[in-house]
């Protein structure tokens, strides 16, 4: 299936646009986005480390709510990626 992630404040870097599109399994969770998005900064940036480090700790959401890692996610669903503040 086909999502949308949105991308925001340091993760905006990961593409030319403000989304990165990704066909995943059917069942798939966030966190198998989370190593989607790790697979495709490695083929494009070459494992860029910091770009590395901000997927790893950037939080995922999905209707103005923050979803966790078991979040399964439907078809078509528009999820984004918001990275640390500040550092943290």
């Amino acid at each position: 299936m086909r999502i949308i992630i949105e991308l925001f404040g340091a993760s905006r870097d990961f593409s030319n646009q403000n989304l990165l599109e990704l066909d995943v399994a059917n069942d798939s969770t966030i966190k198998d986005v989370r190593n989607k998005i790790l697979n495709y900064l490695n083929i494009n940036f070459k494992g860029n480390e910091n770009f590395i480090k901000i997927v790893h700790s950037s939080a995922f959401c999905s209707n103005d709510n923050i979803i966790s890692d078991n979040y399964k996610i439907t078809n078509n669903e528009k999820i984004a990626i918001i990275p640390p503040i500040g550092g943290g």
